[in-house]
């Protein structure tokens, strides 16, 4: 944590924490039963851990974004959104919220007057209604980096996202992502990045906290 704030601080990168489920053999990628009051405490500790190694690296954490499974489950559970949400706002830092575009987390961040950001995704295929398709699904996950920047660039262009057999549908979108994971995610995230800015559309930095 470290090394990659005091990397980040150099670089001018902004910082931000990703709190999910202590599941390191599934990457946060499986629910772990918990209470909402639990889930907030939970991410709580996990950026304030964060924001104390950012403290001695001369970073500064910006925003929170769930991660896997906990952020599928805050999209859809208003319960574990509203515990995420107060978390947040509780923290020190005047923290942001990153959340998947158009779920329950957008909302409970605006209801505890968090600043919010929302989120697609650039190489992840979409459910009508406007969640990630499974993994344990074939096609969930796109591997084409030129697949995936077209796709970006006409929801950039026109707001609708391709869906799994069903029309495109709207949503919104401040941030782009590309999962680090993914096999050949920094060229994929290079591409993605290049092909907006050669049609026109610029790519700002995030700037969570902005006035």
């Amino acid at each position: 944590m470290f090394q990659t704030l005091r990397r980040a601080a150099a670089r001018g990168v902004i910082v931000g924490a990703h709190p999910g489920y202590a599941d390191r053999e599934g990457f946060g990628r499986r629910v772990i039963p918990m209470q909402p009051a639990e889930i907030g405490r939970l991410v709580a500790a996990q950026v304030g851990a964060l924001q104390g190694v950012a403290a001695i690296a001369g970073a500064t954490v910006r925003y929170v974004k769930p991660h896997g499974a906990l952020a599928n489950l805050a999209a859809d559970d208003r319960q574990v959104a509203d515990a995420i949400a107060a978390a947040v706002a509780a923290l020190p830092g005047n923290l942001a919220i990153l959340a998947i575009s158009g779920t329950e987390l957008e909302l409970a961040a605006c209801a505890a007057r968090v600043e919010v950001f929302s989120e697609i995704f650039a190489h992840r295929a979409y459910l009508p209604n406007g969640r990630l398709m499974p993994r344990s699904r074939s096609g969930a996950v796109l591997h084409d980096a030129e697949l995936a920047a077209d796709r970006l660039l006409d929801f950039l262009q026109t707001g609708r996202m391709p869906v799994a057999e069903a029309p495109p549908i709207e949503l919104a979108a401040q941030s782009v992502c590309v999962h680090g994971d993914t096999p050949g995610a920094a060229a994929m995230a290079g591409r993605i990045r290049a092909r907006p800015e050669a049609a026109g559309i610029s790519v700002s930095p995030f700037l969570a906290g902005a006035t």
